[in-house]
């Protein structure tokens, strides 16, 4: 007896479940709320130059059945810009990911913070119950789109407009919690309107990554604790946006150092989580280099900058040494065994948020 081969959505789900990011409940789930209802006709592909349209529903279907991200929305919606991606249906892996790292059960009440296409919304009420979910959308074009395409689904979950880092107040205390926008903090509003024993899972992007996914627990004194879990790329949260860079770079400064170490020894999750905390403010991006190798920027608020490419001395400008600041960092966290990202964590008080190494109880101190 032969199968037929799988093909379009179902091809995506089963792959989603052999590569061990579906239980069977899960399963089941994904495989009745399909990605493509929830697809305005107007999407774009994300390409390293660009958003890219899709221009034909052959190249629209197969992206849509891909583990890819399918963006939405580009410049917040504006006719005319530099075509910047602002809201998307998220990589379905990516989703998974969180979904379990969730862990929800029956009864659960869950908010989720970025509405977006309602794709997700859908997938928790399919699992708990359109009355247990509640999602926020800050955009409300997207938040119109999004509440049309539940509800021609056959899903009502409670929606509403608003800014998501404030959460959802009046609907407290939640279960859970999952942001599907990227965060530089955690806010604590989102912390509070959880219960004891409470899960938030969120993407947080600092200037020395890129992001990582950040899974806390809040404790019955309403201090909230977890870890990493790998990397993940998100469209920042509108109030989280980067705004000014800092000072322009005086290249008057520039000057030539050493460098000891290759750049791409930089380029680990697990330090460059280590790093963000020891160096507050600090900046690093990355490009690969033509003839091999990788090239870092280093920037920070007051000016000062360095450049680095494998294999080529070090050019730094302003005031600070950021390049001999970074080296330094690098030996501290190779001296702690080079802990990977899984290693590290955040705790999250009303007051402050930090940064952990092992355990909640060592901190690491930042500068």
């Amino acid at each position: 007896m032969s199968t037929a081969p799988r093909s379009g959505h179902a091809a995506l789900v089963e792959s989603l479940r052999e590569r061990g990011l579906l239980d069977e409940t899960w399963r089941a789930v994904w495989h009745v709320v399909p990605r493509e209802p929830f697809i305005p006709a107007r999407a774009w592909r994300q390409e390293p130059t660009g958003c890219v349209p899709l221009t034909s529903g052959a190249d629209r279907l197969a992206l849509i059945h891909a583990d890819e991200p399918v963006v939405v929305q580009v410049d917040d919606g504006e006719a005319d810009g530099p075509s910047v991606a602002t809201s998307s249906n998220s990589q379905p892996s990516m989703v998974a990911r969180m979904l379990a790292l969730l862990d929800v059960a029956d009864g659960h009440r869950v908010l989720e913070i970025g509405t977006a296409t309602g794709h997700v919304a859908a997938l928790l009420s399919r699992r708990l119950g359109e009355g247990n979910v509640h999602s926020v959308e800050i955009d409300p074009a997207m938040a119109e789109q999004a509440r049309e395409a539940l509800r021609a689904a056959g899903y009502a979950p409670h929606l509403a407009c608003g800014d998501g880092e404030k959460g959802w107040p009046e609907a407290a205390p939640f279960d859970r919690l999952l942001v599907t926008c990227a965060v530089r903090h955690v806010p604590y509003p989102l912390i509070s309107q959880l219960k004891p024993g409470g899960v938030l899972v969120t993407p947080l992007a600092r200037d020395f990554w890129s992001g990582a996914v950040l899974r806390l627990t809040v404790g019955e004194d309403g201090t909230a604790r977890g870890r990493f879990h790998g990397g993940a790329s998100y469209m920042p949260m509108r109030s989280h946006r980067g705004g000014d860079e800092g000072d322009v770079v005086d290249e008057t400064t520039a000057r030539s150092a050493t460098a000891h170490l290759d750049p791409a020894q930089l380029l680990t999750l697990g330090f460059a989580l280590y790093a963000g905390a020891r160096l507050p403010g600090v900046s690093m991006v990355h490009a690969d280099e033509p003839g091999g190798g990788v090239r870092v920027w280093l920037r920070a608020p007051d000016g000062s900058a360095a450049t680095a490419a494998s294999g080529e001395d070090v050019w730094l400008y302003g005031p600070r040494d950021l390049w001999g600041e970074v080296e330094r960092v690098y030996g501290e966290y190779v001296r702690l065994g080079s802990p990977a990202a899984g290693d590290l964590g955040l705790e999250v008080g009303a007051g402050a948020e930090w940064t952990w190494v092992g355990d909640p109880g060592r901190r690491i101190d930042s500068g």
